[in-house]
């Protein structure tokens, strides 16, 4: 049977753009079992509640919600179990000494399959306020109007 080459994304946590300004990602293998896999394969989790933290030098991922597999049996994984990422000493090293600064949490952006392993793509990053929010909303916003009028612009002088 050929390998699985590519990336083939299962989930995406979309609104963690919008709440969190991100500072550094990291792709990060998780330790799964069978049932999960086959669960991810199917297409099927969800990141929205999802985090993660460092625990005596290991790195977890927490409240991430993959669903029990269909076709499992009594072994079946349990949905929203902590889960252990696959990381450098280093890289550890580096995400906790900027989480315990302050003000930075670790959330997840995105799992995928990378050439056939499960793979998690998770970022350093700080909360927005409100108008943080409000103003990322509008600025985006102004850019559309503006690329908009360019483009009418251009259809004008044809």
């Amino acid at each position: 049977m050929p390998r699985e080459r590519g990336q083939n994304i299962v989930a995406t946590n979309r609104k963690a753009r919008h709440d969190y300004t991100i500072e550094d990602t990291y792709e990060a293998g998780l330790s799964l079992t069978g049932t999960e896999v086959k669960s991810l394969r199917a297409g099927r989790a969800s990141l929205v509640d999802g985090y993660a933290f460092i625990e005596n030098g290991e790195a977890w991922l927490d409240a991430v919600h993959i669903p029990e597999y269909n076709q499992g049996t009594w072994n079946n994984h349990p949905p929203r179990r902590k889960r252990k990422l696959l990381l450098h000493k280093a890289q550890i090293l580096k995400i906790h000494n900027k989480v315990k600064e302050g003000g930075y949490t670790i959330v997840p952006l995105q799992i995928y399959f990378s050439d056939g392993r499960a793979k998690v793509e998770i970022a350093v990053a700080k909360g927005k306020r409100e108008y943080d929010k409000r103003q990322a909303l509008r600025e985006r916003q102004d850019n559309r109007e503006a690329d908009r009028a360019m483009s009418a612009r251009r259809n004008l002088g044809d």
